[in-house]
């Protein structure tokens, strides 16, 4: 099975397909069980690789994640590079992995030639994360569904790690990049649908966003819900493709 080690835990991915490398950045309750179709799409042009990162999916379990979690994805990311012999990647993340592509664009610029960052935001006040929380205490049976897909049976331990390391934001709220998104020099295409229910105030923080990234482009659509990648998946390809052609990809 493809694994490998960071930190001194053990990690898994999964690749399909030949061509410029492309990694796939899963969000926090997800893994890259969760992204075959998005393995079966673009790996018909490219080296495509999901992570799963600590804690979730087929990787190692802790009992708590680290505090910063999309900044420790990030650098496990990296290590995934440094272990598949890749310098520089494209890098497609969703939700909370595109905060850790956007991490990595930041603490890691010599390893990312461009990246799609679908369905986040910069910002995640209090007010809006309580409420996520609270959606987390029901745990639909489609919600269950989906977890278990991502990590099987024990699914319920990493949503309870992932809840406790969201309830540690509660007082201040989630920031993911600490106002250093101007300093991202590599491309970026930014998509999210106007109507997702998760992310707080979508169209000002994305546009707000892609002010302060100087190579970016924004692909909003009025339909979908979140993510946008899995909800309007036709219009999330059409438009990553364009952009990863304009990168120089396949």
């Amino acid at each position: 099975m493809p694994y490998f080690t960071h930190q001194g835990d053990r990690l898994f991915y999964r690749e399909q397909g030949d061509g410029p490398p492309l990694l796939v950045l899963p969000g926090n309750t997800a893994s890259s069980a969760c992204h075959l179709g998005e393995l079966s799409h673009f790996g018909q042009r490219y080296r495509t690789i999901g992570l799963d990162f600590l804690g979730t999916g087929q990787s190692a379990r802790v009992a708590s994640w680290p505090h910063n979690w999309w900044a420790a994805g990030a650098s496990a990311a990296v290590t995934l590079l440094d272990h598949l012999g890749i310098e520089r990647c494209i890098v497609m993340g969703t939700s909370g992995g595109a905060a850790a592509a956007l991490l990595m664009a930041l603490d890691a610029p010599g390893r990312v030639r461009a990246v799609i960052a679908d369905s986040e935001v910069a910002r995640f006040p209090a007010a809006a994360l309580q409420v996520l929380l609270m959606d987390r205490n029901q745990r639909s049976e489609g919600q269950r569904a989906f977890w278990e897909q991502a990590h099987g049976d024990d699914w319920e331990q990493v949503v309870d790690a992932d809840t406790a390391m969201l309830a540690s934001y509660l007082p201040t709220g989630i920031d993911y990049f600490d106002g250093r998104l101007g300093k991202i020099s590599c491309p970026v295409l930014l998509t999210a649908s106007l109507t997702d229910s998760l992310l707080p105030a979508v169209a000002p923080q994305l546009c707000q966003m892609a002010q302060q990234i100087a190579q970016s482009q924004l692909f909003l659509v009025n339909a979908g819900n979140h993510p946008l990648m899995w909800t309007r998946p036709d219009e999330f390809r059409m438009a990553a493709d364009a952009f990863l052609v304009a990168c120089g990809g396949a």
